[in-house]
């Protein structure tokens, strides 16, 4: 009888468990939903695929207007891109461009914006992914580059003309010649000259994709055309000090163009020097010339080479390199290989006074408080490289470029010149010997960081930051800091911090969630560039839930629920997983090599094999969404920014407590508790 009875037990259950949720579903329809019926993808791509090849040209431009628009949508994508949509697209700009402007002078001003519609859907679609670059014609490139080439052309059409190159050359190293035959630097800096930012931001785009793209060979060839077109002078000029701010995105492709400038200094920073080449040797020659001012040369008789190699070696010990006999070991290591070198003859030659004056100031000097030039600079330079990531492919998500780097041709020398005076000038300050380099070196490096953290319009300002930042301030500087800190290591304190750490944390988790609840806007990155389009996430008030949907531009405030379309249930998420554990990570694109797009990376799991992946907007928000989603999970909040923040509120909490103690002196151990005394007599009895 057991089993049958635990069956009905069972199938009650189970019927139990039926009604209550048919329950709670009634009692959801009951509150409504509003719901809007929209004609499938399929059924759209297929009206709009016919609608444009109409002979109407007012029904092929409102069908190309409703294209442009739906073309965002993936799903509508795929269904248009089956229709060999994209195919149409590319027909039409080949063959219907002239037509176009024909009737735009004859009829209507309305067949500018049909070509610049075709242009933003075929964006748009190509934008997703779903179909190789390799597959466009000459002739399409080409008419797109005539766009570009154009002296006057509608604003719309040229920005499309300009990304569809830039994502050309990106993505396919075939399209990336085509279109280094079709476009010369010539030809875009007129379109610098402008006023238009986003233009302006298009064109140095376009301009960094074919700098990144090409051959190693090429590229430096390359460099000095856009010297000869003083295409520095010219972003200085209208971009940098034009009279409006540079948003986000322009201040990203200045700093791409800045990392890639500098680059260019990779290969001699990776050259060894060789102690046999006399071209490289002579230019040892020439520093000590200058230096040293040598007179005519010694007879060449074997007395007087001997007296040579005497006075070559006193004066290369003067000149501070480590190997006083032959120089030119010093700068066998890589970095900074022969990039140093070049660093000490550009300041010999460039800033003479300050070099003899340098190198003669520490000649003169005891050989223990010396500071030695050669050494000096070889350090420096690799500082230097390590400051400006010189080397490194430029980031996908960083905007820092510094405007004093566009103020100079040999913006890099220059740096470096005023840095080795920097350093000149520090040593004496710390009256340091040979065995303070190191520490010499990191105040010099702290000096650096902290000079260009104030982003200097011009290296003479940045020279100006640099005097205010002498050894003495940097000690005050380190105090102060010190002071905020304080060591609270007492027996006491420690059991202060233990005891309202639990609150603190709960603080933090609060403020996160809160912050989550506000909701973040993230952008969306592809293979091309990165897009001025946008999703939204934000967790619902009663942490329950995640909404998120795409958004049409960035959001001026908070977004609210009804307006995002898709949700995930908190109790649903599996695991939160950043960096190279991401999926979007593991795939195979230009964003998988970038260092600090990994480091901004992370993806909720759900169900068996569904994720939401993001990419932060910067660090801070990176660590206040993955602080957020692990509290909401019941995890340890383990970012950099919530152990700054515990230290930080910690440490104000401590102080406030403490307040009615300022200037008494907290023991290490509890005092000692008194003897008892020899009687009680004191002891008043209350009854």
């Amino acid at each position: 009888m057991d089993g049958p009875l635990q069956t009905m037990n069972t199938l009650h259950c189970s019927m139990l468990i039926v009604q209550t949720s048919i329950s709670q579903k009634r009692n959801e329809i009951k509150n409504g939903t509003i719901l809007r019926l929209t004609t499938s993808p399929a059924q759209n791509a297929q009206q709009l695929h016919e609608r444009i090849q109409s002979s109407s040209m007012d029904a092929k431009l409102e069908a190309l207007k409703d294209l442009a628009s739906l073309s965002r949508d993936v799903t509508f994508a795929q269904e248009f891109i089956n229709l060999d949509g994209i195919s149409l697209l590319t027909q039409m700009v080949e063959s219907g461009t002239e037509r176009y402007q024909k009737l735009q002078k004859i009829m209507k001003p309305c067949f500018g914006d049909m070509l610049s519609f075709t242009l933003t859907a075929f964006v748009e679609l190509m934008d997703h992914g779903i179909v190789s670059w390799d597959t466009f014609s000459v002739a399409f490139i080409k008419k797109i580059a005539s766009f570009v080439n154009k002296s006057a052309i509608d604003v719309s059409i040229l920005q499309r003309s300009l990304a569809i190159l830039e994502s050309m050359v990106l993505n396919s190293h075939d399209l990336y010649q085509k279109v280094a035959q079709e476009i010369t630097i010539g030809q875009l800096i007129p379109h610098l000259q402008g006023t238009d930012q986003e233009i302006q931001t298009y064109t140095i785009a376009v301009i960094n994709a074919l700098f990144l793209k090409a051959p190693d060979e090429r590229r430096q060839e390359m460099a000095n055309i856009l010297a000869q077109k003083q295409l520095r002078s010219i972003i200085l000029t209208h971009v940098i000090r034009a009279q409006r701010a540079i948003n986000n995105e322009m201040a990203h492709q200045l700093y791409v163009l800045q990392v890639l400038t500098f680059n260019l200094l990779e290969d001699r920073m990776m050259t060894k020097m060789d102690p046999q080449d006399q071209a490289q040797r002579d230019i040892i020659f020439e520093l000590r010339r200058i230096a040293f001012d040598a007179e005519s040369e010694p007879n060449n008789s074997s007395g007087s080479m001997e007296k040579r190699k005497s006075m070559y070696t006193r004066d290369y010990k003067k000149l501070g390199f480590i190997n006083h006999v032959n120089p030119a070991m010093d700068f066998t290591q890589t970095p900074p290989g022969m990039l140093a070198l070049d660093n000490m003859l550009y300041f010999a030659k460039h800033h003479q006074d300050a070099y003899i004056r340098i190198v003669l100031e520490n000649s003169s000097r005891e050989d223990k408080h010396e500071c030695p030039f050669g050494r000096s600079s070889i350090e420096l330079t690799k500082m230097l490289c390590e400051i400006l990531k010189v080397g490194e492919l430029p980031s996908e998500t960083c905007n820092d470029f510094h405007p004093m780097f566009f103020t100079h041709d040999r913006s890099f020398e220059e740096f470096f010149c005023i840095c080795i005076q920097l350093l000149n000038k520090t040593w004496k300050e710390m009256r340091a010997t040979s065995e303070d380099f190191n520490k010499v070196m990191q105040v010099v490096k702290e000096q650096v960081m902290r000079a260009l953290t104030t982003k200097p319009s011009s290296l003479d300002q940045f020279k100006s930051k640099l005097q205010n930042l002498s050894y003495t301030e940097i000690l005050k500087i380190r105090q102060s800091e010190r002071m905020n800190q304080e060591d609270f290591q007492s027996r006491p304190i420690l059991e202060l911090k233990e005891k309202i750490q639990p609150e603190i944390l709960e603080l933090i988790k609060q403020q996160r969630l809160n912050r989550l609840v506000e909701g973040t806007c993230f952008r969306k990155l592809n293979c091309r560039r990165r897009q001025d389009k946008f999703w939204y996430c934000r967790l619902s008030p009663n942490h329950k839930v995640l909404h998120y949907g795409d958004l049409e531009e960035s959001p001026q405030g908070e977004v609210p629920h009804d307006s995002l379309q898709d949700k995930l249930p908190v109790a649903d998420i599996k695991a939160v997983v950043t960096g190279k554990d991401c999926p979007h990570m593991k795939e195979k694109g230009a964003l998988k090599q970038n260092k600090e797009v990994l480091e901004l990376a992370f993806s909720i799991l759900y169900d068996s094999n569904c994720q939401l992946n993001f990419i932060a907007p910067d660090k801070h928000e990176y660590c206040i969404w993955t602080d957020g989603l692990n509290a909401l999970l019941g995890k340890d909040m383990m970012s950099d920014l919530t152990r700054n923040d515990l230290d930080t509120l910690l440490s104000m909490e401590i102080k406030l407590r403490l307040l009615d103690l300022e200037n008494i002196q907290i023991p290490d151990a509890p005092p000692p508790i008194p003897k008892e005394p020899s009687n009680y007599d004191f002891v008043y009895d209350c009854n």
